[in-house]
């Protein structure tokens, strides 16, 4: 069964009890805790909000004599825990047990409210015995706001000639924000920790970097492949934890990206590609939580059709263990797409392609849904929102790289998919179009935008998939597709994926266009582009997508700051309507103004006109390359 834990709802955001409950910290002093009620018994369990469920999942009381389950909300007296149904609170003067515990953090408040209830010589034990260090809360009069739980993981590797580099910005500061820091625990493939300590982010928006070869280095450590668990101190505005991670061998001979943003687990992951014959795909399984996972609950399956394979490892807490799609999943071979059964035991997985000629690059899949159905309102919104939903890529210049565009289904409800592709030359004019038709559930079918696309010669331009309304009409709004591209002299490939978004609309449907935070409608841009360290290219692929109509042109400056945080130069750059440009940092800034900027400097990319899309890359000088979508804050 997978985790019976509420961990993300859409329009409301993550939650901060799971965070609260998950916790590294909180997992350690839940030993003490759980091994406190099982010498206390018989314990009465209060649960005035109705989330000791929750708790349970986490931390079961199995070895603790629970004489009663109380709660405060009369609707709750239909549940029950651990086979006890529940019973009023005001039931609690009847009880036998010398203990009550609280499932709240707030044991004060909580507490005040049923005291006169409480048999004479009640003793109290409450969450509260679980709450982090205040020395690590961003607001210690709420515990349960979102900001004191801004945290994530990330794959973090130093074997073998390979490491990784997270970069980021403490974007923070621009939300108000004064001292921010990090809380950093590195955990080693079994689970075990193998460094904790903190750092400061001084320089208000100055870069944050973390490079598991420094890490290695200054804690004295072996080869590693684990995670990475960050905790940012004294957070604003944002709650999400965003940054580029980059994945590279000794003297960044060769490289690739990835990123994260989303740090609740889901029960379901898809668009994870099938090898082809000469590969081997990796799918890194990394536990986030403080408790194993079963053998058999994590399982992969075909898209669209054939059996869940079961993965028959148990995997210990925080624990990363490498699942060969090979061995496991035989008869995958792209362009097939697998499901991922994750039963919200994983945060944002990994993959790794592996390739016989040494090659190698990593991405992620995504989340697919379980709560969407098909939405009639979607297939009317033309006359208002024209393409509507859409989702823009790059098409890389075609005479050096071949550019594939694969739809992914990416909901549990989604049986077809009615998919056209528009192809963009880089001054918004409409050069080819696509027809996938309306794709069944199980049919994964990529095709080579390039050779659509053959004109554009050492242009670029980008793809928008849009809906195709007249081969079918149950849509969601939920679509997603995964572009894999490589460079035809070196044979080197990169790999990103997405999901379609409405793009600089001032009308607004639901939640789009999308806004970096607060309410739709999103009509601006903030990205951040990190630069690669040398000898590493950085290119950067913007796109301007309208879903009917918009300003012609963006007003776009590309500002470049030091790793300190200071602005060093600034250029302003121009893109059509249904444009794209693909740019470098060589040649948007002078040598002087990247000189003065030194290591570590990044580029924001703000747009006060529209919503730009962008991709970013580092290549590497024998054609290795990292290609990945960006984030903005």
């Amino acid at each position: 069964m997978p985790l019976q834990i509420e961990t993300f709802m859409n329009g409301r955001g993550g939650s901060s009890l799971y965070k609260a409950l998950s916790h590294p910290l909180a997992g350690e002093k839940a030993k003490v805790l759980l091994d406190h009620l099982t010498h206390a018994g018989p314990v009465a369990i209060y649960d005035p909000d109705g989330v000791a469920s929750a708790f349970s999942e986490f931390y079961p009381l199995n070895g603790c004599e629970v004489s009663g389950y109380y709660v405060q909300n009369i609707e709750h007296l239909t549940g029950s825990l651990g086979g006890m149904s529940a019973q009023p609170v005001t039931q609690l003067p009847d009880t036998n047990a010398r203990t009550l515990f609280i499932a709240s953090f707030d044991e004060f408040r909580t507490k005040r409210q049923v005291a006169h209830l409480m048999p004479d010589g009640m003793q109290v034990i409450s969450f509260a015995a679980l709450r982090l260090p205040e020395e690590i809360l961003s607001d210690r009069n709420r515990y349960l706001t979102t900001l004191n739980f801004a945290t994530n993981f990330v794959f973090f590797r130093d074997e073998d000639g390979h490491h990784t580099r997270l970069v980021t910005a403490n974007y923070w500061t621009r939300y108000g924000a004064s001292n921010v820091s990090i809380w950093c625990r590195l955990f080693a493939d079994d689970g075990s920790i193998l460094a904790t300590w903190m750092m400061s982010c001084a320089e208000p928006e100055g870069a944050v970097i973390i490079d598991s070869a420094e890490v290695r280095a200054r804690f004295g450590l072996s080869d590693f492949c684990g995670q990475l668990f960050i905790h940012v101190i004294g957070a604003a505005g944002h709650d999400v934890v965003k940054y580029a991670l980059d994945t590279y061998t000794d003297g960044f001979a060769l490289v690739s990206q990835t990123h994260d943003a989303n740090s609740w687990p889901a029960d379901f992951y898809a668009g994870l590609p099938a090898p082809n014959d000469h590969e081997d795909v990796i799918f890194w399984v990394q536990n986030c939580h403080p408790i194993p996972i079963p053998p058999g609950e994590i399982s992969i399956g075909l898209m669209g059709g054939g059996e869940r394979v079961p993965l028959m490892d148990a995997i210990a807490p925080y624990a990363t263990y490498r699942l060969s799609v090979s061995k496991l999943l035989p008869e995958a071979v792209w362009p097939q797409q697998i499901e991922i059964f994750a039963g919200k035991h994983l945060v944002r997985p990994r993959y790794e392609i592996l390739s016989t000629s040494g090659h190698w690059r990593i991405s992620h899949p995504n989340v697919e849904r379980s709560d969407l159905a098909p939405d009639p309102e979607i297939c009317r919104l033309g006359e208002n929102f024209g393409k509507g939903f859409l989702l823009p890529a790059p098409i890389l210049p075609v005479a050096d790289y071949s550019s594939v565009a694969l739809p992914t289904p990416m909901a549990t409800s989604q049986k077809h998919l009615p998919v056209k592709a528009l192809l963009f030359a880089a001054d918004g004019r409409l050069v080819a179009r696509h027809n996938f038709g309306n794709l069944r559930r199980s049919q994964s079918v990529a095709v080579d935008l390039s050779e659509l696309a053959l004109d554009l010669g050492e242009s670029a331009g980008h793809v928008e998939l849009v809906y195709d309304f007249s081969v079918g009409r149950e849509v969601d709004g939920w679509l997603h597709a995964l572009f894999r591209y490589r460079n035809r002299r070196s044979g080197y490939a990169a790999e990103t994926s997405f999901g379609a978004h409405i793009f600089n609309s001032a009308l607004t449907f639901k939640s789009e266009p999308q806004s970096y935070s607060g309410p739709p409608p999103g009509l601006s841009t903030r990205l951040f582009l990190r630069i690669a360290p040398a000898p590493l290219k950085t290119w950067c692929h913007l796109i301007y997508p309208i879903s009917k109509q918009w300003r012609e042109k963006s007003t776009t400056d590309l500002i470049l700051v030091s790793g300190a945080g200071r602005e060093v130069g600034r250029a302003t750059i121009t893109i059509p309507a249904s444009g794209s440009l693909w740019w470098s940092v060589e040649e948007q800034f002078s040598s002087e103004n990247l000189v003065s900027a030194g290591a570590n400097s990044y580029v924001i990319i703000r747009d006060e006109t529209c919503r730009l899309f962008g991709y970013q890359g580092a290549f590497s000088p024998d054609g290795s390359f990292g290609f990945d979508h960006m984030f903005g804050f």
